[in-house]
């Protein structure tokens, strides 16, 4: 029988995980992997069963890779989900079923992102496929993509129907937070390419960014909603640009 192990990235995600690790009953065994949480993250997976492992935060890209190697020689196929996702009755039974499948080394899921407390359709957040579900032995991440992580596949890529659920950013403080610290990463990685900013990129860069988003992606088709994220993305590309000046001035 094909065995699959779900494993779970968690940095002080109390108030996620059980309700996350609840939805991966179907995999023979769910790991999660933390990054030394300081609240009760740990000990509230291990009542719900998990397995523990914890391992200090580099990157996103290198925290994936770790959870790969931590699998045991039985794993066969590794599911990355998120604390704030959820899979359903429906997408846990597909995944069981394309696992026996001997062609793949990867299948992509799309994800329904839930912003705010909206199922959000436009401006980049859907389809938004995610490669989480992973042959063992035929999958890496890329070490050069820290953040918003690449997978490299060793052999075909599929795509599921159902999509996984995600209970994205609960209010606008906490995506506010979360785009600054994806925006100082980012910075670091465009520094570390030799990437310097021009005297214009500070305006270009959002301006691009806001018409990707709410025009070219549709998130007009979100309505205020749309309008909003659309703005937001805009202000995380100049936030990007002033810590790469920054990193070049300091240097």
């Amino acid at each position: 029988m094909t065995h699959l192990t779900a494993i779970v990235l968690t940095h002080n995600e109390s108030a996620q995980i059980a309700d996350c690790i609840r939805t991966l009953r179907f995999a023979d065994r769910i790991i999660v992997f933390d990054s030394y949480s300081s609240d009760d993250t740990v000990s509230i997976a291990q009542r719900c069963g998990a397995d523990i492992f914890q391992h200090e935060f580099e990157n996103y890209a290198e925290q994936r890779n770790a959870a790969l190697d931590a699998v045991d020689e039985m794993t066969d196929w590794a599911l990355f989900v998120d604390a704030d996702e959820r899979i359903s009755d429906a997408l846990a039974e597909e995944i069981r079923e394309k696992i026996a499948y001997p062609d793949f080394a990867g299948w992509r899921a799309p994800r329904h992102n839930y912003i705010f407390g909206v199922l959000t359709k436009g401006a980049g957040w859907y389809p938004d496929y995610q490669t989480r579900l992973l042959r063992v032995g035929q999958a890496t991440y890329d070490r050069r993509r820290p953040v918003h992580e690449v997978v490299k596949l060793y052999g075909q890529e599929g795509t599921l129907r159902n999509p996984i659920v995600h209970y994205n950013y609960v209010d606008v403080e906490q995506f506010l937070r979360k785009q600054e610290q994806y925006a100082r990463l980012d910075a670091q990685s465009l520094y570390d390419q030799g990437v310097v900013p021009g005297h214009h990129t500070f305006i270009l860069q959002p301006l691009r960014q806001f018409y990707w988003r709410f025009v070219t992606l549709g998130g007009y088709r979100d309505g205020w909603h749309g309008l909003r994220l659309s703005l937001m993305m805009a202000r995380y590309e100049n936030r990007k640009y002033q810590f790469l000046a920054a990193l070049w001035q300091n240097r």
